[in-house]
């Protein structure tokens, strides 16, 4: 008689997972949190979480501020690009399953430390479209991928990402921001450049924080076709999501 086994799991090394589960519980809290906060998100002892922030922050991954609360490092930020290059690469079917659906040029960006990277983009087939070079930095206040991006974030985390602008403009942008939050998408009204417009909605799951965006002309991209394109925008991010979801990948 033949005893059939079920292939093992992988084992998980629990010191790693730990690690994992404490970055990962960080970027949840907003990306800036004390030690205690982490820990209750991440579900681990508080003396644990401070034993993995302390390596952590030697190597570069965290960063202890001056009131003792822990923010993502800078080291996670070269991690993050890489995979954002590939996930770009991955997703470049469903940017030009959109731009045949809205005829206007798509572009898929992450959040790189206090700024929008595009990574990814399709171009509309028009004659007169919008391009924007893959790898190029935007301001998350003056970007509808930028504002769509912090619609997801606790307005303690948007104001410190925002300090730099001034209290003034700080709040500015976080009742535009909370105006984007209920209406579902975020808007650039000729901020980047005048005569074009561009909305963009959040994409969750990816490999750091997420948006896409659809830009052309004013004239074309008017308020009466605001409801119709953000619809399709969620459509897409929905799959995006969704196929980051499934194994990191399409």
């Amino acid at each position: 008689m033949t005893t059939q086994t079920s292939p093992s799991r992988p084992s998980i090394v629990q010191s790693v997972d730990r690690t994992i589960d404490v970055l990962e519980a960080l970027a949840e809290v907003g990306g800036i949190a004390r030690s205690k906060e982490i820990a209750q998100a991440a579900g681990l002892p508080v003396p644990t979480v401070h034993r993995l922030l302390a390596t952590l922050n030697i190597r570069g991954y965290v960063l202890q501020l001056p009131d003792r609360r822990y923010a993502l490092g800078a080291r996670l930020v070269r991690l993050g690009t890489v995979a954002a290059q590939q996930s770009g690469a991955q997703v470049q079917p469903a940017l030009d399953r959109l731009v045949d659906r809205l005829e206007e040029t798509v572009n898929l960006a992450f959040l790189t430390q206090d700024t929008m990277t595009y990574v990814a983009q399709a171009s509309s087939h028009r004659s007169m479209r919008m391009f924007t070079e893959v790898g190029r930095r935007v301001a998350l206040h003056a970007s509808g991928v930028g504002k769509a991006v912090l619609t997801t974030m606790p307005d303690a985390r948007v104001r410190d990402l925002l300090a730099p602008l001034g209290a003034r403009d700080v709040d500015t942008v976080l009742q535009e921001v909370d105006v984007s939050r209920r209406r579902g998408y975020a808007i650039d009204d000729e901020e980047q450049e005048v005569g074009v417009r561009c909305l963009a909605v959040a994409v969750p799951g990816g490999p750091a924080p997420a948006a896409l965006s659809v830009s052309g002309p004013s004239s074309r991209l008017e308020p009466g076709v605001y409801s119709q394109v953000a619809a399709h925008l969620r459509a897409t991010a929905d799959e995006l999501a969704e196929g980051w979801a499934v194994d990191g990948g399409f």
